[in-house]
């Protein structure tokens, strides 16, 4: 039987949001769409938040060390201010930075009838909902829900295990300073040495809802 057919829109703006936890390949995959989007002569522009310096102001980078230039910006609203008037396509990276005014701006960019991507966090260091994403997740078109794996069981992992102990809700780090986690190694409290692996069955890993090929 023949999978589900995915009516792409036409003559529309649309959000596509990507979400999952560290290390899961988020900003790869918001990359990966940008680069199709170009190659298929599209214009794009891309932006990130000022706050993520770990790889310089300039670009957005996965950890598989992919890159593309980008603009930092401070606040939502000045996306609006940096659109240039051709765009047809804008990328967003760690959206949840971007705090409850990023869902207006990214609903008003899609109504405009832009294409816009949107990567970052699904839930905070303490495994709850990380703001605004479910609210871009519940206005979205199309959502992909990327998974890790889990450093001290294996399973995948859908949570981001902070290490160092720090009750900050927002503190921007990579390696070192996080891990994934599945849900029976994470530990909301923070953790800082390694937890004895539970016995698990092996659990395949779950792909996100999809996005038809033509709009990636």
């Amino acid at each position: 039987m023949a999978g589900p057919m995915h009516v792409l829109p036409k003559n529309v703006g649309w959000i596509e949001v990507i979400c999952g936890p560290m290390f899961s390949g988020k900003t790869e995959e918001l990359i990966r769409r940008l680069k199709r989007a170009e190659l298929g002569q599209q214009r794009v522009q891309i932006f990130k938040p000022s706050i993520d310096r770990r790889y310089g102001e300039g670009q957005i980078v996965s950890h598989s060390e992919q890159r593309l230039d980008s603009t930092s910006i401070e606040r939502a609203e000045e996306l609006l201010e940096h659109l240039r008037p051709d765009t047809q396509v804008v990328g967003i990276d760690e959206v949840q930075f971007f705090g409850a005014d990023a869902v207006r701006i990214v609903e008003r960019l899609a109504d405009r009838g832009l294409r816009v991507i949107v990567a970052g966090l699904d839930q905070d260091y303490r495994g709850v909902p990380f703001d605004p994403m479910p609210q871009l997740l519940a206005v979205a078109e199309y959502i992909t829900k990327e998974l890790a794996v889990c450093v001290v069981c294996g399973n995948p992992a859908h949570r981001s295990q902070r290490l160092a102990a720090d009750g900050r809700r927002i503190l921007v780090g990579a390696r070192g300073a996080y891990e994934a986690r599945c849900r029976a190694c994470f530990r909301p409290e923070g953790d800082a040495a390694p937890v004895e692996a539970p016995a698990q069955a092996d659990l395949p890993l779950a792909a996100g809802s999809a996005v038809p090929e033509a709009a990636r």
